[in-house]
């Protein structure tokens, strides 16, 4: 894949976690882990756009909220 470089403002917490992940190994380098972020997030956009396909636009609110409560993890579990 190729590549670009390129210069960006991040807000500094941000920064700090992203530059934890790597220490701990999560990820191989600041720039992998902020890939990885925005891979993540065109996904879900794809996703969205998906789901806003099927139900002719947007999903209700109910349903998606259904949907993120069954996602999250249970507590005690």
């Amino acid at each position: 894949m190729r590549t670009e470089r390129v210069t960006v403002s991040l807000p500094a917490d941000l920064l700090a976690e992203a530059r934890e992940a790597v220490t701990r190994g999560a990820s191989t380098s600041l720039a992998a882990y902020i890939a990885e972020a925005m891979g993540a997030r065109q996904m879900r956009e794809r996703s969205l756009a998906v789901l806003a396909d099927l139900y002719g636009g947007p999903p209700p609110p109910d349903e998606l909220a259904q949907a993120r409560r069954s996602l999250l993890p249970r507590a005690g579990v």
